[in-house]
């Protein structure tokens, strides 16, 4: 083999690494495997990763698996200081190769709010699905809670994100 044709392979491997890595960024760890769990969370729209149709089915387990993150704050709708365990939303739009637009949350009672995508972001919000150490019930806002820092900064103390914590959260649809 000549230099010459070692630099050309070399090339089209450089080259097929970048255009995988490029053409499937929400990829990023395979394909969803189906929920063998009660599913808890539903997300359709432009999402680049699905397991049952168009949409991607979660349960807990698989909500897990994604990634966990934890924080303390405090809330207006509970007293005192609040522990929080759940799947951080960047984590899990960047599982579904999710970077723009709008996310329509909507709780079990069909609730509805808009969150941009722009809030998906290195500690912030969490979909909670722990309080306190235990698994929150429909009767306890759970399963899901998108839950914000609230006292990591001033921005997340504000109406307009009061209105984006939504509880009972069971679907998800990405909009551009």
């Amino acid at each position: 083999m000549t230099f010459s044709d070692f630099r050309m392979r070399l090339s089209c491997v450089a080259v097929l690494v970048a255009a995988m890595l490029v053409v499937a960024p929400g990829a990023r760890g395979g394909a969803l495997k189906a929920p063998s769990a009660e599913v808890l969370l539903t997300v359709t729209g432009d999402i680049a990763v699905t397991n049952d149709g168009d949409a991607a089915v979660f349960d807990l387990p698989m909500l897990r698996a994604i990634a966990t993150r934890s924080f303390t704050t405090t809330t207006i709708w509970t007293d005192g200081e609040q522990r929080f365990k759940g799947v951080p939303l960047e984590a899990l739009l960047d599982r579904l190769g999710v970077t723009a637009g709008r996310l329509k949350a909507r709780a079990l009672n069909d609730y509805a709010v808009d969150i941009p995508v722009s809030d998906a972001v290195a500690e912030g919000p969490i979909i909670a699905y722990r309080r306190n150490g235990k698994n929150m019930s429909i009767r306890d806002k759970g399963p899901l809670w998108i839950v914000y820092p609230y006292d990591s900064k001033p921005a997340y103390r504000s109406e307009q994100v009061y209105t984006r914590s939504i509880w009972q959260l069971d679907r998800i649809k990405v909009i551009e």
